[in-house]
């Protein structure tokens, strides 16, 4: 079974229509999304929920009124802002949105009137779609810890690829370098790295490329897009391959890839036969059979 991440060092690039595209060529695999801070593969997958599970990280203090004797004790401890004194209850208040979770308040409270549960932020959940078993997840509005819920969501994915068997576990992973990103990557048989032909697009691919190299894992680079700067693209390429990349193909400019997800459905379902839909094919299988390669010569 190959775990294979598709990642890119910035947002906007294509990576999630890429991966829907990639999802739609077939085959034994299990789909996971762990951009959790802001999914939207479902968006082209309509999955069908069979479970949901509550996301728990971290904690959160409580303050119980009845037994607060109004010491400030918590107020004057509180290194965050979080403990608010509420003049029109005369009482003491936790800002969810300003605790930390460190729980000194917790402890020192003379009067034991601050409990200290664990915080709810959000959803993950394991779906069916037209392409197989789906892992995904939604975290909370402002809630942290989305590098746990990546790994929650990869664990998952084991679990149900090793159930069924599946060859493959094909993950839409975050943009960026940030922890989400080696949560996704850590353990992986290849990252397939998608960027633009743009300056920032070119910088944040050197930075992810460190990010990778450092995990010491076989990393496939593709353009997207790369007809609207042609002169940046050859220059991606040239950094791609100098920094250890296998550098995988050039996707070009689509306008069928708006429609196609006005309908919900990837490139590839939509036009099967366009030049684009062949190319990503191409560069599906290129990538399978060098991962292939690698994974038989370890």
């Amino acid at each position: 079974m190959k775990e294979i991440v598709i990642i890119s060092g910035k947002g906007g690039t294509g990576k999630t229509s890429i991966t829907a595209s990639f999802a739609a060529f077939g085959g034994n695999i299990v789909l996971a999304d762990c951009d959790v801070d802001a999914a939207d593969l479902h968006l082209l997958l309509r999955p069908e929920i069979k479970e949901q599970h509550r996301f728990f990280s971290g904690n959160e203090a409580v303050i119980d009124n009845e037994k607060c004797s109004g010491c400030g004790k918590c107020h004057s401890l509180c290194r965050f802002g979080a403990v608010k004194y509420n003049k029109k209850t005369a009482s003491f208040e936790i800002d969810s949105t300003l605790c930390e979770g460190c729980g000194v308040c917790f402890r020192f409270c003379p009067e034991k009137a601050i409990s200290f549960p664990e915080r709810d932020c959000g959803n993950w959940f394991h779906s069916t779609t037209r392409f197989g078993e789906m892992i995904h997840a939604r975290l909370g509005i402002g809630a942290e810890n989305s590098g746990k819920l990546v790994s929650q969501v990869r664990n998952a994915a084991r679990e149900t690829a090793s159930g069924i068997s599946a060859d493959i576990i094909l993950i839409d992973g975050p943009p960026g370098t940030g922890c989400p990103v080696i949560a996704s990557i850590t353990g992986a048989d290849g990252v397939i790295i998608i960027t633009e032909p743009t300056l920032s697009g070119k910088h944040d691919l050197m930075r992810v490329m460190k990010l990778v190299n450092h995990f010491g894992i076989p990393a496939f680079v593709c353009v997207n897009k790369w007809d609207i700067n042609p002169e940046i693209s050859s220059q991606i390429e040239d950094d791609a391959v100098k920094s250890g990349a296998v550098f995988s193909g050039k996707i070009p400019y689509d306008d069928k890839m708006i429609p196609s997800q006005i309908s919900e459905q990837s490139l590839v379902e939509y036009d099967p036969f366009s030049k684009t839909s062949l190319i990503l094919k191409e560069i599906w299988n290129r990538i399978l059979d060098l991962i292939s390669e690698n994974s038989d010569g370890k």
